[in-house]
């Protein structure tokens, strides 16, 4: 942006530096306008434009995209001078495309790719839009919430300690600080917005969560959930486990596979918790949620909740 609008200044093309002190003292000056190397294959210029050309006209036709290129001894390797003023190159994929721009589209020839493919849906994502038409179907409303939250949204409000979540590094607001790991606090927040509306407010969403794992590239993963709420005069549990029981029923999970086992939740009112197990394996959870709870995110009413662990059983 600099570059571009230098040619106005009285003095065209010029730009004056200015210094920047940094927070522990040290000075650095802005903007730095020089030139980047990256260095290139042809081989794989030509693989990936398409195309059968030498390293040397490679490197010409670069050229005549504003990036001084220099064919290396090797006779394959390509070392490229990226300017300030292509702040659209950055990486090796980019000049790629500018050798593509070079040669013409239209000058690539047309040809049949050696692999077939057939393209299909996720097994997980049909899945889960076929429980998404369930839910409707049962009278539920579905919504799409925030994916991030506020770290008191996952720990406090619920009546929990701060669970390991993936934090934002530099967070704008309070109210987007980590990634969320439940479900519940965005469909509460929902119906907060929605006080107005009649009751029973029924809800549900089927979207991820984020839970932290050191054995993942980046250190955390996706786990796709699905949760319901009944939220009206009563606290309408058996509406709750009625979902759970007909989502039982569209998985071919028949009841002797699955139990319900009584346990203790913080979050959940005491004596109404409880596990849902399959074949040894907790998949879900659901109750009565706490009047803490409820009364943390604004509400009044009582209120059921029913989260179940999709990629557990997918």
């Amino acid at each position: 942006m600099v570059t571009m609008f230098s040619q106005h200044c009285a003095d065209p093309f010029t730009v004056e530096a200015v210094d920047v002190v940094e927070v522990d003292g040290s000075v650095s000056q802005c903007p730095e306008l020089r030139s980047r190397m990256e260095t290139v294959s042809a081989k794989a210029a030509n693989s990936h434009v398409g195309i059968e050309e030498s390293a040397e006209r490679i490197a010409s036709l670069l050229t005549r995209m504003s990036l001084s290129a220099e064919l290396q001894a090797d006779g394959d390797s390509i070392r490229v001078s990226v300017p300030p003023t292509r702040a659209d190159v950055l990486h090796a994929c980019d000049v790629y495309e500018d050798v593509a721009i070079a040669f013409g589209f239209n000058s690539i020839a047309k040809k049949i790719p050696e692999t077939n493919c057939i393209g299909e849906q996720f097994v997980l994502n049909k899945l889960t839009d076929k429980l998404r038409l369930e839910l409707a179907m049962a009278g539920f409303t579905e919504v799409l919430t925030f994916a991030l939250c506020s770290e008191d949204d996952v720990s406090v409000k619920l009546r929990k300690p701060l669970q390991s979540a993936a934090r934002i590094a530099n967070p704008k607001t309070c109210d987007f600080q980590v990634a969320r790991t439940t479900l519940l606090p965005g469909l509460l927040k929902t119906v907060s917005s929605n006080k107005n509306m009649a009751m029973p407010l029924q809800l549900f969403e089927v979207a991820d969560v984020v839970l932290l794992d050191s054995g993942e590239d980046v250190g955390a993963r996706n786990d796709r959930r699905l949760a319901a709420l009944f939220y009206g005069k009563t606290a309408g549990f058996e509406v709750i486990h009625g979902i759970l029981d007909r989502v039982m029923q569209v998985l071919a999970i028949p009841t002797q596979r699955y139990r319900v086992v009584a346990t203790e939740d913080s979050t959940y009112f005491h004596g109404r918790c409880a596990d849902v197990v399959v074949d040894g394996r907790k998949v879900a959870i659901l109750g009565v949620l706490h009047p803490d709870v409820v009364t943390h995110f604004d509400l009044a009413a009582p209120c059921s909740y029913l989260e179940l662990y999709v990629q557990a059983l997918a």
